[in-house]
Parts: structure tokens; sequence; C-alpha cells
């Protein structure tokens, strides 16, 4: 199963007009690379749970025969959490092990392996955790002997000096009986609702730590930010969309074009996102921003969790540095 219901309130105003998983991520959509990943890892067939624009999602994947799945999709008319998602498609994993992927990460992280530890423990569940070295804002998962015992908040400065915390992937790999915690009908999330019951009944969570590339898009800053390193790992720092143009008089570096973007005479854009149909004016100069069209946002409300911006002309400008 792919998770594609998420609102994406930190990546408004690109998710004004998509969801989350629907954003390119230089010229594919997010939840392309978790289907081509699925695919590249054996799996021939996929869910995705859809809520938020799900229209984009559906344009993005289609039947998924391009990324090598079969793709079923799953509607959620109120939003049902990481777990609920399940319940809501329990009638795809009653029968055999199977996998979730959360659908805004970007990985090659080897699924076999934590096959393998899962198998080997018997476990109801194996969550794919990864060393969190630079304590970024990521919930800690206590492990001992190889199962998860419990998760924590976010890395702290006291734990510094350390041991290097573990944190979650968004991968994990099931047996049906997890249903059995999965209150059903509700909303209802894995990590705060269903595995610590799981535990508390004596059941196994393995806990597998792996290595690999590991990318979750989650905030504009993340969008930038990876997109940059992905380019980078391409000996490039700019990506320029369908139908964008840059004049060679224009100072364009370490940013993300979409499509149709039109960059004019002496212009200058660093370390920004740029949507699809923006016109950066004559000597304009655009650094470390997130700018959409007027019209994708105009009459509609910011997210609570979205960052604050301000229209400019006919564009909609948010800061990074906030």
């Amino acid at each position: 199963m792919i998770l594609a219901a998420g609102l994406g309130e930190r990546l408004w105003p690109l998710t004004a007009d998509r969801t989350k998983p629907a954003l390119p991520v230089l010229g594919k959509p997010l939840v392309g690379y978790v289907a081509e990943y699925l695919a590249s890892q054996g799996i021939d067939e996929a869910v995705v749970n859809l809520h938020h624009q799900p229209e984009s999602v559906r344009a993005s994947l289609g039947d998924g025969s391009r990324f090598g799945l079969r793709l079923s999709y799953v509607h959620e008319p109120v939003i049902l959490g990481t777990s609920g998602a399940l319940d809501n498609a329990r009638e795809f994993f009653e029968d055999e092990t199977f996998v979730v992927v959360n659908g805004k990460i970007i990985t090659d992280i080897d699924l076999s392996g934590a096959l393998q530890t899962h198998r080997d423990a018997g476990a109801i569940a194996t969550l794919v955790l990864k060393e969190n070295a630079a304590r970024e804002r990521f919930s800690v998962v206590d492990t001992q002997s190889g199962f998860v015992r419990r998760f924590g908040g976010m890395p702290t400065a006291e734990s510094q000096s350390g041991d290097v915390p573990l944190m979650f992937t968004g991968i994990q790999i099931l047996e049906p009986r997890i249903f059995q915690f999965i209150p059903p009908g509700v909303f209802s999330h894995s990590t705060t609702d269903v595995y610590p019951q799981a535990i508390a009944r004596g059941e196994r969570v393995a806990a597998h730590v792996a290595e690999g590339i590991w990318y979750e898009l989650s905030t504009l800053q993340r969008y930038l930010d990876i997109s940059l390193a992905l380019l980078k790992a391409q000996s490039r720092n700019l990506y320029v969309g369908n139908q964008s143009r840059i004049p060679s008089d224009a100072h364009v570096r370490d940013s993300v074009l979409w499509n149709n973007v039109v960059i004019s005479g002496d212009a200058t854009v660093f370390r920004s996102v740029i949507g699809d149909g923006v016109h950066v004016g004559a000597s304009e100069r655009i650094g470390n921003a997130v700018v959409v069209r007027r019209d994708v946002v105009a009459g509609k409300t910011p997210p609570q969790k979205a960052l604050k911006g301000h229209f400019e002309g006919d564009k909609f400008v948010v800061p990074l540095t906030q």
C-alpha cells in the first residue's frame, strides 16, 4: 500500500492545486518514485489511498503500468490516518504479508533485507529504520535486541553526545493479524494507536535498521534541499521544466522551475522553487523562496501549518527564511 492521502499543509502553496504525493520532483511525481521503488523491489501490485485532491494522484500514476505496477485506489471521504487507511482497504491485505510505504519518500533501501528480518523475527510488523545522525526532527524510535519498544519525541540537544537516534522511514512490513489492533472505521495512527497496543499485548514489532538513500519531502525547505541534492548527484544545479524559458542575460541557479515559467532579462533567481506559469519580471530578484501564480491561491485560506506568504503582483511569494 502507498499512503497518499495526506493534506500536505507544510508544502502549501505547492499543494494548493494538488496533493503532496503528486508534486513533481525533477519532472516526476513524488508518488511515482515510490511506485518505481516498489517495482524495483519485486512488488507488482499496490493499493493507493486517496483523500485530498485525489485526481492529482490518479493523474500522476494512472493504472501504474508505466511504473511497473498494477494499481488499485481506495478513497477516504474523511481522512483516516496511517492505520485507519489500512482498515479502509483491509480486503486487499487479509491473506498474506504486505508492505506499506509512505507516499512522500524517495529511497533505494533494500526491502529484501527487511523482509528477512521480518520472517526471522516472527513479527507482526517490521519497521524499517535509519540512523538519524544529523538529529533532524523525526521522532525517535527506541529499540531493544532488535525490537521496537516505544516511540519517543524529537531528538534533543542532550542526545547529541549519546547513541545515534533511530527514526522511522515510513516503510513497514505487516502481517494480516495487525488488523486485530486497528479500530474499524475510525481515524488512527500506526505509531500512536496500533503498535503501542500490539507491543503491550506481547506482539513482536521488529526493527530493521537499513542503509541507503532516503529522502522525505514534507516541507518546502526539504522539497528544495532534496531537489538540489538530487540535481547535485547529476552534476547539475538547476531544473527547468517543460516550456520554461531563461534568457542568456538572466542569472538562475540552485533552483527548480516547474513548467511554463518565464524568466525575463537580467532577472536573478537563486535557491527557489518557481511554480507552473510564473513570470519573473525584468531585473526582478527572487531568492530563498517558493513562488506560485496568484490565481493558484487567490481566495484560499492557507492551512494552519503553512509558512506565511504575500502577494506581489501576479505572484504569491513564500520566503523560506522564516
